[in-house]
């Protein structure tokens, strides 16, 4: 039997798989690994979304006589999505390594701008 680790983001957090570039400026130089961890800003792709922001319904009773009754949480859901390229502050994100790889956990509300492709149909 083989057993597969499944990675759950939790509430309105992001994983985010970081660009680290080259870290090579304009003119050719290339700069240190520590000039990049001083950016404020940092981008990367979206790997995976939290459920996003849990809303309180008041339909669900928080009475001890009501605890039969089956409480579904609500969410709103996210701007973010698979596969968006993200734009970050990196201080708010948590750096972590899941199966031998680095990603970034981001708050939704440190990311500043999202760019997403979207295909259309090509006028003839």
């Amino acid at each position: 039997m083989k057993a597969k680790k499944n990675l759950i983001i939790i509430g309105d957090r992001v994983l985010i798989d970081p660009d680290e570039g080259t870290g090579k400026t304009s003119s050719g130089l290339y700069l240190p690994p520590t000039v990049k961890e001083k950016e404020k800003v940092a981008s990367g792709y979206v790997v995976k979304t939290g459920p996003g922001y849990a809303v309180h319904d008041p339909n669900i009773s928080e009475e001890p006589w009501d605890a039969g009754r089956k409480k579904e949480v609500k969410y709103i859901p996210l701007q973010a999505s698979e596969g968006d390229y993200a734009i970050f502050l990196r201080e708010s994100g948590v750096e972590i390594e899941f199966e031998g790889k680095k990603y970034l956990i981001v708050p939704h509300s440190a990311i500043l701008a999202l760019v997403r492709v979207e295909i259309t149909e090509r006028e003839s």
